[in-house]
């Protein structure tokens, strides 16, 4: 049947708007009419129904690919599939087949579509091809072709939810400059909202290697030292967004894995320093690894194996993996965890919305406002009594001399008092961390292979913090390069951590986009100014040592925070998938459950283990008691070692699954890595990224870097 021209020139409205959608994943919007970020509610006031048509093909009759993964087949084909939009939940489905009319085949490419008709005539054209569908239009429809396909509900893999289109506008962005004062302000802001994730990883580790609270200060002005230099570097060297490096939790499993291992536990002479000089040494092999992974374009290829059902479920065991040490050790002095539990959660939770001064300071300083608060309280416990037994010395804690009077409060004084520690007394007020001051690293087989399979980890929490940024901060996601180059940058980092002996290597922290996503502040100076300001203090001895005084029980109690908002942050990236579909519920779901139910068994193994060490420490002690036994002492540590740590056996099962199970890449959820080519075209999007000229000219022949 022949349509009029309204009918015909309605079609190529739709088949205009289908393009758009296609090529961009993103909601249409007319010209300047309305905002993307309004859509939702515009949508519900006007029960917005979109139908377009899916052909994305030329007129000579070529099959063509767009960049994010949806393929049509045009050439002379009058036939495309109509796909119902909802608005609302962000899906589409394939209900139809309408018959393009055959004036449209041999259009000149050239011609322009109109894209705003005039109403009269979008109501006439739509009301003449609904008359034409009742009239039995659609018997027309080729069976054959619409067995083909399958009607699935899909989500824009990429594409921004409800959330995000109601979050609003940043303050400043990327390459803004707010002047000196604000950038001070903003830079300190960063940090001190990512207390927890810099300062607190030490006060775990050191005393599980054996290390005395002077070590503990050394590693915390370490960590702030070396946190400073990399988050410079990869903002001038990196993906170049406004994220804070850091010693991850990432690092944290394997470190207590080869701490507890046979040959150092029984070790007493210079235990501390004979671990650190292991981990050292491991923590440079993994590294190079990283390097050459970024900066030779292998990880764009393994960039294809990494989709948001991978990220989330492994994000989120490494918070998880943590459960065993939270609490407990935090019941070690109930008095002064519990209200630090409390206050961190009505802070960042019930006053989340109180502003002061336009600042949501409750949300915003949660952390460092809670260990204030309890910490003054905790000051005032010690000083007043609580915690001085009749014939025990305040001493005690850090003497070998216990009487039998003393030996069933020592484990209480030692987790609650805020004077358990002499580190702020002996530290001195200058000093300078310098590399190899733990020694010469140590390098040994088997470490060096856990921590490389560690540092993919890593890189995969890296990959999806780099992604959730750069669509927070209103910028395009980088190319495939650029991420790469970030990898490789992430690697050269994590080499000078192993130098100077941080105890871990170094990555991108996760929390900084909660942070950014909280103060609508991603100004790249400001984190750099930051980063300045972090490496100041670590040259003052003092500063490491008041901090790593803080009691146990009270960094514990805000542990169990800090991991839980590092799970929900990996659970989140879910929202980049179709969260409906049986396959990736699945897939997460199983990834998770094994993730943790195999390490137990690992863990569990060894029995006489709880005998001799804590028990917190019980799960990393597998290492040496697993159940492995192929009669090759390094594969058999190897081994046991990994299948041992949940973030890694999570991982593994993640990425088999969701590159095991076939499925369209709409429902995979994949990232939508940008291309060169836009990023070209939109100039402005193309700075976030690139590197400075001069850096850019010696760089330039490496396509693969994004530079």
């Amino acid at each position: 049947m022949e349509r009029g021209s309204n009918s015909e020139s309605t079609n190529k409205a739709d088949k205009q708007k289908g393009k758009k959608l296609g090529s961009k994943i993103e909601p249409f919007v007319t010209q300047g009419d309305h905002n993307a970020r309004d859509l939702r509610s515009w949508a519900k006031r006007t029960g917005f129904v979109s139908i377009f048509s899916g052909e994305v093909g030329t007129s000579r009759g070529r099959s063509s690919t767009n960049r994010d993964g949806f393929r049509g087949e045009s050439g002379g084909g009058s036939m495309s599939p109509k796909i119902e939009i909802d608005p609302v939940q962000g899906t589409t489905r394939n209900r139809s087949f309408e018959i393009e009319p055959d004036s449209n085949r041999n259009r000149n490419n050239s011609e322009a579509d109109p894209i705003l008709p005039e109403r009269e005539e979008n109501e006439r054209g739509n009301s003449e091809a609904s008359a034409n569908w009742n009239n039995g239009e659609h018997n027309k429809i080729d069976d054959e072709y619409v067995g083909k396909h399958e009607s699935i509900d899909i989500a824009y893999p990429g594409g921004k939810g409800e959330s995000e289109w109601n979050q609003p506008e940043m303050k400043y962005g990327i390459r803004d400059n707010p002047g000196f004062a604000s950038l001070i302000y903003y830079g300190m802001q960063h940090y001190l909202s990512l207390a927890g994730s810099l300062i607190f990883i030490p006060l775990i580790i050191v005393p599980a290697m054996g290390g005395t609270d002077n070590d503990t200060a050394t590693v915390i002005s370490t960590i702030m030292l070396v946190s400073g230099l990399t988050t410079i570097l990869h903002s001038y060297f990196g993906t170049r967004l406004p994220l804070v490096q850091g010693s991850s939790f990432v690092f944290l499993a394997p470190a207590l894995v080869i701490s507890n291992s046979h040959e150092y536990r029984n070790l007493t002479q210079n235990k501390f320093r004979h671990i650190m000089r292991e981990l050292q040494g491991a923590i440079i092999v993994s590294s190079i690894f990283q390097c050459l992974l970024g900066f030779s374009g292998l990880m764009s290829l393994f960039l294809r194996l990494i989709n948001p059902v991978v990220v989330a479920p492994t994000i989120a065991s490494i918070g998880l993996a943590f459960f065993s040490y939270g609490f407990p050790q935090a019941g070690s002095c109930i008095e002064i965890s519990l209200p630090q539990i409390l206050l961190v959660l009505i802070f960042s939770l019930h006053l989340r919305g109180v502003s002061i001064l336009g600042h949501r300071v409750f949300q915003i300083y949660s952390v460092p406002l809670s260990i204030g608060i309890v910490w003054v309280y905790a000051f005032f416990l010690t000083a007043g009594g609580a915690y001085n037994y009749k014939g025990c010395s305040s001493e005690i804690p850090n003497s070998n001399m216990l009487n039998d009077s003393c030996i069933k409060h020592a484990y209480t004084m030692k987790h609650c008092r805020t004077d358990a520690s002499n580190a702020w007394k002996t530290a001195d007020w200058v000093r300078v961390p310098y590399p190899l001051q733990w020694g010469i690293p140590i390098f040994n087989f088997k470490t060096s292979i856990i921590m490389i399979v560690v540092s993919l980890v890593a890189s995969v929490d890296s990959v999806g913090t780099y992604y959730s940024t750069s669509t927070r901060v209103n910028s395009k996601p980088p190319t495939r390069g650029i991420v790469s180059r970030g990898i490789g940058m992430e690697g050269f980092c994590s080499i000078l951590a192993g130098i100077w002996g941080t105890g871990g290597g170094s990555t991108t922290l996760t929390e900084n986009t909660h942070t950014i996503n909280i103060t609508n502040v991603a100004s790249r100076r400001s984190v750099e100014l930051g980063a300045v300001i972090l490496i100041v203090f670590s040259f003052v001895g003092k500063v490491g040592a008041i901090l790593a005084s803080i009691p146990q029980a009270l960094a514990a109690s805000l542990l169990c925070f800090v991991w839980a908002l590092s799970t929900a942050l990996g659970i989140s990236t879910l929202r980049y998938t179709h969260t409906r579909s049986f396959r990736n519920i699945m897939i997460v779901g199983v990834s998770l459950f094994l993730g943790f139910s195999i390490p137990a068994y690992f863990q569990d193994y060894y029995q006489e283990t709880a005998f001799i060490l804590p028990g917190y420490l019980i799960p990393y002690s597998a290492a040496s008691d697993g159940p492995i036994r192929s009669g090759n002492e390094q594969i058999d540590f190897i081994m046991n070692a990994l299948l041992s740590m949940n973030m890694v056996v999570t991982f593994l099962v993640a990425i088999v699954l969701d590159n095991t199970v076939s499925r369209s890449q709409e429902e995979r959820g994949v990232y939508l890595w940008s291309v060169v080519e836009d990023l070209s075209v939109d100039p402005s999007c193309l700075d976030d990224y690139s590197l400075p000229k001069k850096v850019s000219k010696v760089f330039g022949w490496a396509k693969c870097l994004g530079a």
